[in-house]
């Protein structure tokens, strides 16, 4: 069976079918996901009658389950040398579960369905993202990371547009929404099963010798486990942007309009992030990770001191330079750093050192709102921020692959 033919702007690009396509794949995954997400905080509080904190243990739950899984799938699908069928499997559990939301009667059901939506994430992200690598020559690694989250972020765009566009016409029933992203979440797991191919590379373990997680490990080189140490430690100052929505929400930023400030930030996440990754082709990726943390950590500190909803606006825009910096170029170090034969556990790391931070992160922003106020709270994720920047300024990192004639990191 033969792959699906492809556009002709998206021939243009130079990249692979299968990253195009795991660009498409993203693209209706995240339309499906940002159809409910914006709201998210807005179900919890005026429909379910939730709290801050809550929402922080919600958030923190999911995303720090999800991390956890993608160690294991990665580490499985290096054992296993197959891909596909741990991305197919975690999009459709995803996306047959997500929508459930809208049946949720109290914060502990939502707590569950998150928490069933985040190990589908987990199953398939350190899988998908290894397969992103093995496709893509390493001198366009960081175009293909970057084109992939651009495709991302376009499907955040899209979501919160037929968000909005649904509130309008099924007046605030916010349940109904939840449900309608099945729609759109169940056509991400049509391309990707139709479309997407496993790589077989040389560097394929004897299955005679299984790899062992510890194993893995100790093989990493230094640099990239100090790499995931200093994102660990920027992580904990990186709580759900589900904060920021409510912060939005209380600089006077109207319900409706939640969604629209939700587009805007994925517009400047989706326009900045294929820029930043052909750059971090030419120049190197060490120097935007800094400048995109640093825009964080200037972000945070901003909404500790706003007061107006033009404020929650700016804010936004700013902050979605952070994304377009990090996200992709972050991802591209990773396979540069990584052994082809530890890819996925490389990727599975990664995702551990973010998830592990989301939960401590989440639940201290969420205490911190609660007893000292939300300037406190956004002071100790900007602080973080300048932490693990200045440790990353002065840590080597050298490249097992790098683009030819870049500086390492």
């Amino acid at each position: 069976m033969s792959a699906p033919p492809l556009p002709r702007v998206l021939q243009r690009l130079g990249l692979p079918v299968n990253v195009l396509l795991l660009g498409a794949v993203s693209l209706f995954n995240d339309a499906a996901s940002e159809m409910i997400y914006p709201l998210l905080p807005l179900f919890l509080t005026s429909v379910l009658g939730a709290g801050p904190e809550a929402l922080g243990v919600i958030e923190g739950v999911a995303e720090s389950t999800a991390s956890c899984l993608k160690l294991a799938s990665g580490y499985l699908s290096d054992r296993l040398r197959a891909r596909k069928r741990w991305v197919v499997g975690g999009y459709l559990l995803a996306n047959l579960t997500r929508p459930l939301i809208g049946l949720a009667t109290g914060w502990s059901g939502v707590l569950l369905l998150r928490f069933l939506d985040r190990v589908g994430k987990g199953l398939r992200t350190s899988p998908r993202d290894a397969l992103i690598a093995e496709s893509t020559p390493p001198a366009a690694r960081g175009k293909a990371f970057g084109f992939h989250r651009a495709a991302d972020h376009a499907g955040a765009v899209i979501g919160p547009l037929l968000a909005s566009l649904a509130l309008t016409v099924l007046h605030d029933r916010l349940r109904t929404i939840f449900l309608l992203s099945l729609i759109p979440g169940l056509a991400a797991v049509a391309v990707l099963a139709a479309g997407v191919r496993d790589v077989r590379t040389a560097a394929a373990p004897p299955r005679r010798k299984p790899l062992r997680i510890g194993a893995a490990w100790r093989e990493l080189p230094t640099g990239l486990r100090r790499f995931t140490l200093i994102l660990f430690l920027f992580t904990l100052g990186n709580s759900s942007d589900a904060f920021l929505l409510l912060k939005a929400r209380q600089l006077g930023v109207s319900i409706g309009l939640i969604p629209m400030l939700w587009v805007a930030l994925h517009l400047v996440k989706m326009s900045s992030s294929l820029p930043a990754g052909i750059l971090s082709d030419r120049l190197g990726r060490k120097g935007l990770i800094l400048a995109g943390w640093s825009i964080y950590a200037v972000t945070y500190a901003g909404f500790a001191a706003a007061h107006a909803a033009w404020a929650a606006w700016g804010l936004f825009l700013i902050y979605g330079l952070y994304f377009g910096l990090t996200e992709g170029v972050e991802k591209a170090l990773i396979a540069d750093l990584a052994p082809e034969r530890l890819r996925g556990s490389a990727f599975g790391l990664y995702h551990l050192a973010v998830g592990a931070g989301a939960l401590p992160a989440s639940i201290l922003f969420g205490w911190v709102w609660e007893r000292y106020g939300d300037p406190a709270a956004f002071g100790v994720g900007a602080s973080f921020a300048l932490l693990a920047s200045l440790w990353l300024w002065t840590s080597p990192l050298t490249a097992v692959s790098r683009p030819a004639g870049s500086p390492s990191g």
